[in-house]
């Protein structure tokens, strides 16, 4: 009985149970916080409180924006990704294989920098776009209008069609060609190949990057907090800002915020449903893994033309904002024409060596993000080493705990971990770094798993068998086999994880106390406070950073990919 019971709780069950604390306490407990909030009200279920908050004016219309944007985001951005898909991998568009990588380039610039930029260009008083319409026309009228409705369904596609974009051309690419060839042979025109072979090959990959595209622009807090509630505009995240900075500890503003915080949960949910069951659909199993060699369809005249049009657009999407911020950080006072006269290092100076506020939350920033990345890909480590390597029961749950945070949007989690350790338990982390630590741990946990179970997946169990076989302890094989044999996919995870976490605002934004800013705070905060040109110097030290990051990455996975494939 002794020896039975002992066998019953030996190391697999201590690594198991030490897994599921970390997520219960990091995951679960937030977000049973949030519903428990929302729908206990002195300690009785009450549908009627979550209603009424539904129903109030302010909450009702910022969800009708939130749904109204995220649909015609994820319309526009469907469109635009599938074109530029197609063009680059479908057809004989000159410098296809640069401009794959070019429209791949604004997934990696944060969308509330971008929006920033457009912003200064297009602003209807000040914008440099508009001052100049004004200058050659003589007219008082603004060209555009950035501000509003379509201004951040515009500026949310431009960096947000990415999603849609790879998921089509990888599509593409993977397509047999044979299916279009077999029906040109039979006499089928372009538009008819399109309509029946193409389109409906393809459509898998086209709903489930418009999903993504929609989950995240339900949970978008930037571009609309920049571009819409100078106007009166707020959708669910900014509205949950809005109560929690507005509240002065009132818990009625708090409930109403988690109230928010599960319509958004639930809107995710849904969404990520409805992907999953696009991907499982055996319906189009006809696209294939295996290597192909797509057809390539001859623009003729329309070649040079539809160039012209993709260097436009990424001009506009990628270079001029991209600019717009290096100069206007140069600046000596914002409003000052972009001439070389008006223009200093001054800027970029004091906010990197100077301010006390720019530099701590380069500071904060740097180091939550590392001790986060490095925390995140320890703790995704031992999780994936029980779902991938240990038999034990209730995999299942510590799975569905791991991936929760990725169906969460960033300001849910920012709320859970407020009404979690903000003393609650006896521990009270508001308004330090701590907090915004955890809410990191956290939100990223999911790509951690993925990355670490990636790696353990490919280690085969016969070379722990043959070690314990020669007599090394659990933890000598873990530490002496296994560890040096995924340590590639952990160095990945922890670059997934130092990276987003470098540009992050969503989260951050709730949770920031006066020493705790970090750099998309820093950006927002001081975009809010008039102070343009120090934004822009600050934002333009962020994208060297994120660039310079995004480049190691890149050179990382290639020598890993070729290390892979023996080095040839």
């Amino acid at each position: 009985m002794t020896s039975a019971g002992k066998k019953k709780f030996g190391m697999a069950e201590f690594i198991f149970m030490l897994a599921v604390l970390i997520l219960v306490v990091i995951v679960a407990l937030p977000v049973i916080l949030i519903f428990w909030t929302s729908f206990i009200v002195d300690g009785h279920l009450n549908l009627a409180a979550v209603h009424s908050v539904i129903m109030q004016e302010e909450t009702f219309q910022a969800l009708k924006m939130s749904l109204m944007i995220a649909a015609c985001v994820t319309v526009t951005c469907t469109f635009v990704g599938t074109l530029f898909a197609w063009l680059v991998t479908r057809t004989d568009l000159p410098f296809k294989e640069t401009m794959k990588v070019l429209f791949t380039v604004p997934f990696m610039l944060p969308a509330f920098i971008g929006a920033l930029a457009w912003k200064i260009l297009l602003s209807p008083r000040a914008g440099y776009i508009n001052q100049l319409w004004m200058e050659i026309t003589g007219t008082r009228h603004a060209l555009f209008n950035v501000y509003g409705f379509w201004g951040i369904v515009v500026i949310e596609t431009m960096y947000l069609f990415p999603f849609v974009f790879i998921q089509v051309s990888g599509a593409l690419e993977r397509m047999d060609p044979t299916l279009e060839e077999s029906a040109r042979i039979a006499g089928a025109g372009l538009f008819t190949i399109t309509r029946k072979i193409t389109i409906p090959l393809i459509m898998p990959a086209v709903v489930a990057g418009a999903l993504l595209v929609c989950l995240y622009s339900l949970s978008h807090f930037g571009t609309p907090a920049i571009l819409g509630t100078e106007v009166g505009i707020y959708t669910i995240p900014t509205m949950i800002y809005e109560l929690i900075h507005q509240s002065a500890g009132s818990f009625t503003a708090i409930r109403a915020a988690t109230v928010l915080s599960v319509v958004l949960v639930l809107s995710a949910a849904i969404i990520l449903y409805a992907q999953n069951k696009v991907i499982k659909s055996g319906r189009f199993q006809i696209i294939a893994g295996k290597s192909v060699r797509p057809t390539v369809l001859k623009l003729r005249g329309l070649r040079m033309p539809l160039f012209i049009f993709c260097c436009i657009y990424l001009l506009l999407t990628v270079v001029m904002p991209t600019v717009t911020i290096f100069l206007v950080g140069f600046l000596n006072t914002y409003g000052l024409p972009l001439a070389l006269e008006n223009m200093s290092w001054e800027n970029y100076r004091y906010v990197l060596f100077e301010w006390k506020l720019t530099k701590d939350a380069i500071w904060n920033s740097t180091y939550l993000s590392l001790s986060a990345a490095f925390v995140t890909m320890i703790a995704g480590g031992i999780i994936s080493y029980v779902l991938v390597k240990l038999k034990v029961r209730g995999k299942w749950f510590l799975e569905f705990l791991g991936l929760l945070p990725f169906s969460l949007p960033g300001t849910v989690i920012a709320l859970g971990v407020i009404l979690t350790w903000s003393g609650r338990f006896g521990i009270n982390l508001y308004n330090t770094a701590w907090i915004i630590f955890v809410a990191y741990i956290a939100r990223y946990m999911a790509f951690s798993l993925k990355s670490n179970s990636a790696a353990l997946e490919q280690v085969h169990d016969s070379l722990v068998e043959a070690s314990r076989a020669s007599g090394a302890t659990p933890w000598q094989s873990l530490r002496d086999i296994v560890i040096p044999l995924i340590r590639p996919g952990m160095v990945a995870a922890f670059f997934l994880i130092f990276l987003p976490a470098l540009r992050e605002l969503t989260t951050s934004v709730l949770l920031y106390g006066p020493t705790t800013r970090t750099i998309g705070v820093a950006i927002y905060t001081l975009n809010e406070d008039g102070e343009t040109v120090y934004a822009c110097a600050l934002a333009g030290v962020a994208l060297l950073l994120i660039v310079g990051g995004e480049i190691l990455i890149k050179r990382f996975f290639e020598k890993k990919k070729h290390a892979d494939n023996g080095g040839a």
